[in-house]
Order: structure tokens, then C-alpha cells, then sequence
């Protein structure tokens, strides 16, 4: 089953947020002036993948579930 249009644009939507926080993420790693800021970004950058995959999964769910009448 085919997801709606406007489904569709929230998921866009969200995965552009998410990619936006991942990459700041990933240059708070890269600049991080010492291994404590490393590691509070590596968790960002791991809780950012992790909420990526929770939204595809959702995804995936949601293309299954058949509309309701």
C-alpha cells in the first residue's frame, strides 16, 4: 500500500531535520576540544542515527498497515 502524499512530506521533512542535526553533530565531534565533548557528541550523533532508523521503521510500518474505511 502507498503511503499519502502528506505522510510522505512528514517524512521528508523529519529526515531533512534529522540530517541537519546529524551533521552538526558530526562537526561538534571533528572541532571537539577534548574527549568529554567527543563523547556527548558521539551520543548525539548515535541518538541521531537511532531516531533515523525508528522513523524509517515507522515508515515501513505505516506502508503496511492498511487504510482504515
Amino acid at each position: 500500500m502507498d503511503e499519502s502524499p502528506e505522510l510522505r512530506l512528514l517524512f521528508h521533512r523529519l529526515n531533512n531535520q534529522l540530517g541537519i542535526i546529524l551533521a552538526n553533530a558530526e562537526l561538534l565531534e571533528a572541532k571537539a576540544p577534548d574527549g568529554q565533548h567527543r563523547a556527548r557528541a558521539a551520543q548525539m550523533i548515535a541518538s541521531t542515527l537511532d531516531a533515523m532508523g525508528t522513523a524509517k521503521e515507522i515508515r515501513r510500518h505505516t506502508s503496511l498497515t492498511p487504510e482504515a474505511s
